[in-house]
């Protein structure tokens, strides 16, 4: 599992709603190749999008081991959402799948998840969230990770909920000012909610965030959901 000079090396996978990513990092995180992107099958159902990942991985030279961030709620590998992709998700068995597709070990783990591990610095309570396709979310405490937090479906206003009223579909309907407005009105929401000593806003719409952030409130980039492909394998 090692290469000649001894060091391992792991393709980061991020699977989101309207593309699909990968990236070799090393061990310490720090990237080895060039991120390849393609677009999300459609529809996204489980072999059309291992296939997709399988294509990028070859272009990515050797790897040891993958991990995978989904949008989704994901235990011991298995997906058990994905509302922004296909009901064929539902009680799938990636990390075994894909593992056996790649033939190398997989950990998989919610892609705000992943995004979040690259991101905070590991100290108090720290929130994450994805503004994409739909809307991800992560929180941690101290460094550790709260599982399975799904509060992009959880009612935020005018009896929607925080991924109806930010995610991308949205976006293009109402436009950036007033979809800005709202994202404005969510992060105090989430402020009084968490009481968070940070907050990180992620995701491949996180560019057109216009707003006078609070300084406890920092935009991440995108590929920072890969990034923390690395801390999968910190056993």
């Amino acid at each position: 599992m090692v290469e000649n000079n001894g060091a391992i090396r792991t393709l980061s996978v991020d699977i989101g709603g309207s593309g699909v990513k990968v990236l070799v990092l090393d061990i310490t995180g720090k990237p080895l190749t060039q991120r390849a992107r393609t677009e999300t099958p459609q529809p996204a159902k489980p072999e059309a999008v291992i296939d997709a990942i399988a294509g990028l991985a070859a272009t990515q030279g050797e790897f040891h081991r993958v991990s995978v961030g989904f949008p989704g709620v994901v235990r011991s590998g298995v997906t058990e959402t994905a509302v922004n992709l296909n009901p064929d998700w539902i009680k799938f068995d990636l990390a075994t799948a894909l593992s056996n597709r790649l033939n190398k070990p997989v950990r998989v783990i919610n892609d705000a998840d992943m995004q979040g591990l690259g991101s905070i610095s590991g100290k108090g309570v720290e929130l994450v969230i994805t503004l994409g396709t739909g809307f991800g979310s992560a929180l941690f405490v101290d460094g550790k990770l709260v599982p399975n937090l799904e509060m992009g479906h959880h009612e935020f206003r005018k009896g929607e909920t925080y991924e109806e009223q930010l995610g991308r579909a949205t976006l293009e309907k109402v436009g950036e000012k007033k979809w800005n407005r709202r994202l404005e009105k969510a992060i105090a929401s989430l402020e009084h909610l968490f009481n968070y000593d940070y907050l990180y806003i992620g995701g491949g719409e996180a560019v057109r965030v216009d707003l006078d952030l609070p300084p406890n409130v920092k935009i991440i980039p995108n590929i920072t959901g890969l990034l923390g492909g690395i801390a999968l394998w910190k056993d």
